[in-house]
This record gives C-alpha cells, sequence and structure tokens, in this order.
C-alpha cells in the first residue's frame, strides 16, 4: 500500500472541523485511506444494499445511530443523510465527528438543498502521483515559486519509461498490472461500472449509451480549448444536453477543467477553459494508445504526456508551501503557455511540456512573451522536457527534466 501525501491533511482537518469530506473518482484509495486512521471508527459504507436502504428509509436514525466517529463511504448514494448530519453538527461541533467519502461531489448535486458550508472541510484524493509511488515529498512547485529550479536533481530516466510512466498513470489498482491488456481490461471494466451504475445513480440520463462516445471525443481533444459546439454536432448532441453531461462528468471526478487565465495584458486572450481526464493512463486507453505506438509516432505521446504533466500539478499544487491555483493561456493568435501557476501573492509561474528530448530557444518564444507581459510577477518559466539536464535558458527560464516533477 502506498503512503498517501493527502494522509497528514486529512488528520489535520479532523483535528479541528465536524465534517470532513474526502472525495475522489472511483477506485482512487478513498476507502483505504480512511480506514487507516486510528481510534475506534464506525465505518458504513452505502455500496452495501442493505445500509444504504437503512440510510434512506430513516435519515435521523440512522445518524442518531452511528458512534461518536463516524466513516459514511460513497456518501453521495445517501444525500438525504446531509441535512440530518447538519443538524447533529450544530448541536455538537465536536471536531472529527463525521469522514465522508465520495466518488461524486456531493455539493454540485441537484438533490443535496443545502451544503454543510462552514462545517465541513472538502479533500480530493485523485490517483496516485509519481512521487507518492516513489516515497518521496515533491519539492518541484516550492522551487519553481521560490527561485531554486536549478537546485532540482532530477533521476535519469530514459524516454521509454517515461512513456510506460504515462501509460500506467496512477490508479493503485492499475499500477500492479504491468501488462498492457491486463490495464485494457481494467479500464473497460472500470468505465462500464461507472457508467452503469454511479451515472444512474446521480442522474436522470436518458441517454447512458452516448457517454462512451463522449468520452472518447472528449479524449481526442483533451489539452485543447473545448469546442462545445464542435463537440456538440460531432455527437449529434444540443449543447444544453451536451454541457450537462460534462457537468457530470466533473461531478464524478473524471474530467478536470483548466481555467484559461487572463489580465489586460493589452492583448486578446482566449478565454475558453480546456479539459483533461484525471489520469493520463485512462485517456491513454480512450486513445487506444501503447508504448509501441507511440515510439512508431512520438507525436501521439504529446498530448497525453501533457494531461499527464496537468495531473501530476494539480496534486502536488494541493500539497505545496505555495498552494498556487493552475490556469492555462491561449492569445487569440495561438500562442500559449500551456500552464500557468498562480499562488495567493500573484506570483507566477509559466510552464510549456514539450515531448522532446531537447529543447531550443524557439521553445520558449511563448513564456518570453508572458514574462515581458507580467514582468517581476512570473518567479520562473519552465519547459519540462524529455532530456536528463537542468539548463538555464536566460533570465529566469529554464529547461527542466519531466522526471524533476517527483524529484
Amino acid at each position: 500500500m502506498y503512503a498517501r501525501a493527502l494522509s497528514s491533511k486529512l488528520c489535520d482537518a479532523l483535528g479541528d472541523t465536524p465534517v470532513v469530506f474526502l472525495a475522489g473518482a472511483r477506485q482512487t484509495g478513498k476507502s483505504t485511506l480512511v480506514q487507516t486512521l486510528e481510534g475506534g471508527i464506525d465505518f458504513r459504507t452505502f455500496d452495501d444494499l442493505g445500509t444504504l436502504s437503512s440510510a434512506k428509509a430513516d435519515p435521523e436514525g440512522f445518524v442518531a445511530s452511528l458512534g461518536e466517529r463516524a466513516v459514511l463511504d460513497e456518501v453521495q448514494r445517501a444525500p438525504e443523510l446531509l441535512l440530518p448530519i447538519k443538524a447533529s453538527v450544530d448541536r455538537n461541533r465536536r471536531a472529527g465527528r463525521f469522514v465522508l467519502t465520495g466518488s461524486a461531489n456531493i455539493l454540485a448535486l441537484p438533490k443535496v438543498s443545502e451544503s454543510l458550508a462552514g462545517r465541513m472541510e472538502v479533500l480530493t484524493l485523485w490517483p496516485l502521483a509519481q512521487a507518492e509511488m516513489e516515497g518521496k515529498y515533491p519539492a518541484f512547485v516550492d522551487a519553481c515559486f521560490g527561485g531554486g529550479v536549478q537546485h532540482l536533481q532530477p533521476a535519469r530516466l530514459d524516454r521509454e519509461e517515461l512513456m510506460e510512466r504515462t501509460l500506467c498513470g496512477g490508479y493503485p489498482e492499475v499500477t500492479t498490472r504491468r501488462s498492457p491488456e491486463a490495464r485494457t481490461r481494467w479500464f473497460e471494466a472500470y468505465l462500464t461500472t461507472l457508467i452503469q451504475r454511479d451515472v444512474r445513480d446521480l442522474a436522470a440520463i436518458e441517454g447512458v449509451a452516448h457517454l462512451p462516445r463522449l468520452l472518447q471525443s472528449v479524449a481526442t481533444r483533451a489539452g485543447s480549448p473545448m469546442n462545445i459546439a464542435d463537440l456538440g454536432r460531432s455527437l449529434g448532441l444540443n449543447q444544453v444536453t451536451l454541457k450537462r453531461y460534462l457537468i457530470l462528468l466533473e461531478t464524478l471526478f473524471l474530467l478536470v477543467q483548466l481555467p484559461p487565465w487572463f489580465e489586460n495584458l493589452g492583448k486578446r486572450l482566449a478565454k475558453t477553459p480546456k479539459l483533461y481526464f484525471n489520469d493520463s493512463g485512462l485517456l491513454a486507453h480512450l486513445l487506444g494508445l501503447d508504448r509501441d505506438g507511440m515510439v512508431r509516432n512520438p507525436s501521439t505521446w504529446g498530448p497525453v504526456l501533457e494531461n499527464f504533466v496537468v495531473m501530476e500539478l494539480v496534486k502536488m499544487a494541493a500539497w505545496s508551501k505555495a498552494r498556487p491555483s493552475l490556469f492555462h493561456m491561449r492569445t487569440s493568435t495561438g500562442l500559449e503557455v500551456d500552464l500557468v501557476m498562480e499562488n495567493r501573492r500573484r506570483e507566477l509561474v509559466g510552464l510549456e511540456v514539450k515531448a522532446a528530448s531537447t529543447v531550443s530557444e524557439g521553445d520558449f518564444k511563448a513564456l518570453r512573451l508572458f514574462r515581458d507581459s507580467v514582468g517581476e510577477r512570473l518567479k520562473c518559466g519552465v519547459v519540462l522536457y524529455a532530456g536528463r539536464e537542468v539548463l538555464p535558458f536566460g533570465s529566469g527560464l529554464w529547461a527542466v527534466p519531466l522526471q524533476a516533477l517527483w524529484a
């Protein structure tokens, strides 16, 4: 079992908050993590039909029957419990009373009339980060904001090993399956279960059959500004229905939206968000990619690699001292910075992702434009590439090996 970087934040939250909601897609390890908590815990899972029936039949009585410290697993299946939990917490605000886990964002569900605002802390558990697999605490994000990029000492990895990491992704179960065929079977079963059970549980969707096609269509556009009209035409769906489906997939933590970064830079900036999958292995599965195919056609690796990097940074941002928000930037002329990180002091880091093993001056064109526009707010600009050395490319600009993400 991998040690999860979120463990300490979970324990801290339980020390001062009555309710903690641990959210994340199915099979990311939420139930495993909460069962490692110390002390007497009353664990109830709503994947058990008897427990679910009891909770729905008598929500107030169910909450009243719980022990001093309770874990309610997959709580999105019983949203009726949230108001009784709120009432119970209002009577007794002792910290650490309830741990809720959910494979859907309960705060986004239409059935929930009132959130536990002010009473609940929300943590998100994504698939494993590379640093968690390596048993390390990554320094990359804080090094970018703290001016220490040049001191990173990433391990030397060859290109094919990097490809293998992006293909495998971070779902704990998948990391134990070295055979590509075994991974394929797991992802197929995973998506089938998700669509047939979780989607039906959360929403009365008539066209469940559209979802596999929608996922594959979004996969071909991952990392590109999302054109809803074009996507709708390709699927034969109107925009209202399509937006509803996309929101549902975000609610299930399968899709992650990267909003645009824009300020008055004296240039027209595109304000369309990008969509990424929660896991590069899942994206590669939907695209039908394997290592041999990517070696033969390296251009197919680029979008999967970008998705891999985005999700590594999403995970690390939550653990870092800087706690930055993530964006992308694209001008109306098509010049773009793949990722922009902004911390609470409005300091910025720009990042580009390159699948090549070498870098050149031209790879820093967008980062130089960004630096010239925002001035001293840019702490550094980084091109992450499939090479082995940290290299300077002018004031505050660096080429950094991809494996520095988990150095």
